[in-house]
């Protein structure tokens, strides 16, 4: 099946990223390496907050407020308002080669947050999850660019993406003993592109960006491809459903190193009909 996806904003991000919808504040997003959090107005103006070098995800917090991962540092806001005060929980480590890039919650507010090489090096990444003040564990090691995930429906499978080994994996989730068992759950040609941001639906469909491939694709809960949706932009970088209803798919997207001329819709948030519904955001409870 092939959907059509529609522009909601001119190229307003140099690098699109991590868009999450939550009924308190309708839709924020991230342009990433501007370091800003982006979010959409009820007449389709779009907001700017500056945080700091890298923004690198943004996710609700359990009781108002919320986090977002910066460069090096979580950073929270006690206020739904975008332009709340910030505190940092601290430098969550010190190599100024790496940084933070995307990232998630589990169903028990356990907050996630991956990173990568700024020369995008094989290997040089992990997956962390952060205790109650701040601290990353390490949970995956050895990631490369460390991207999407997201939970299944009834919170006992998690999706992971590294961008860097073409491929989306699945592992189980259990409250107290956390994420284990990862394996492959579906695997992308390198010429359809990279796996980048995912989102699960209410059905277990899980919606994969295409990094450089154009388009999102969407697997069954069996790792089976069965819907595209295209896009007038390259880089592809994150989706997830938004809307009263949970019913509509957003997609951002990345200009760097893009010809304009060429993409004139790079940069640009996107929106689809996919005709099933999303998962309400997982709240984090830093």
């Amino acid at each position: 099946m092939t959907i059509t996806a529609h522009p909601v904003t001119d190229p307003v991000a140099d690098h699109g990223e991590g868009p999450v919808w939550s009924d308190r504040w309708g839709l924020r997003w991230v342009d990433m390496m501007a370091g800003d959090v982006l979010q959409l107005g009820d007449d389709g103006n779009v907001r700017r907050r500056h945080v700091g070098t890298v923004a690198a995800v943004v996710r609700p917090r359990v009781n108002g407020g919320y986090v977002v991962a910066a460069e090096r540092e979580l950073l929270l806001a006690d206020s739904d308002d975008l332009d709340a005060p910030l505190r940092s929980l601290g430098e969550a480590f010190g190599d100024p080669t790496i940084r933070m890039n995307e990232g998630g919650c589990d169903p028990d507010g356990r907050f996630y947050i991956g990173t990568m090489g700024y020369d995008a090096g094989p290997g040089r990444g992990s997956f962390y999850v952060a205790g109650p003040g701040g601290e990353l564990s390490v949970v995956l090691a050895g990631t490369t660019i460390s991207n999407g995930f997201g939970f299944s429906p009834d919170g006992r499978r998690a999706y992971y993406a590294d961008t860097g080994v073409g491929r989306v994996d699945v592992l189980d989730y259990d409250p107290e003993a956390g994420l284990s068992g990862r394996r492959p759950f579906a695997v992308v040609d390198p010429e359809q592109g990279g796996p980048d941001g995912l989102t699960v639906d209410a059905e277990g469909g899980v919606w994969v960006a295409l990094w450089q491939g154009g388009a999102v694709h969407r697997y069954d809960a069996d790792g089976r491809l069965d819907a595209v949706i295209s896009l007038p932009a390259r880089k592809v970088t994150a989706v997830t459903f938004g809307g009263d209803n949970l019913d509509r798919l957003f997609i951002t997207t990345s200009a760097l190193d893009v010809d304009r001329a060429a993409q004139p819709l790079a940069g640009s948030l996107f929106t689809a009909e996919p005709g099933v519904r999303g998962l309400p955001v997982l709240p984090t409870t830093l």
